[in-house]
């Protein structure tokens, strides 16, 4: 138990199924997850999207950050496209989520046009660069979930 250091149980909590409890406690403890955002960057005209390089990688991805304590996913979409790239947007859409199993975090993915194109590059963004639709699906990170949201935003981009 993370409150009393009681080792727990498996018991049933109704519809969840089993679940791990704290006799000690008296309480089920759900497992616990990160929340973050990523998001797909639109230029205004939608004809170009935004892929960044981070952390000495040369991987493209895009732009993400976890939630921090306090925080919306809007608060968290606006702050990162910010703080990693210095551009503002001027709407924004839900995309996808996903499940990510190696950081376990979960990764909702927004939609978002920029007001401009003139990005400021960060300490925490290695290099960043507007590629054409076509050309950010040929240069995203493959099999990523960076590709995975870029897909599927494509198929909304009406919608924006």
């Amino acid at each position: 138990c993370n409150t009393c250091g009681t080792k727990l149980i498996m018991k049933r909590d109704g519809i969840d199924g089993f679940v791990p409890f704290c006799m000690n406690c008296q309480t089920f403890k759900y497992p616990t997850f990160s929340d973050a955002i990523s998001s797909v960057i639109f230029s205004p005209d939608k004809k170009e999207i935004l892929l960044i390089q981070q952390y000495g990688r040369k991987d493209n991805v895009l732009v993400a950050g976890y939630v921090t304590k306090g925080e919306n996913l809007e608060t968290t979409l606006k702050r990162e496209i910010e703080e990693e790239v210095h551009l503002e947007i001027e709407r924004f859409m839900y995309n996808d989520n996903q499940y990510y199993e190696r950081t376990n975090t979960l990764i909702t993915n927004f939609m978002a046009v920029a007001k401009d194109k003139n990005f400021k590059l960060t300490g925490e963004v290695d290099q960043a660069q507007w590629f054409s639709v076509e050309d950010a699906l040929k240069y995203i990170k493959p099999n990523s979930l960076a590709q995975h949201y870029l897909k599927e935003a494509i198929c909304k981009i009406d919608r924006l």
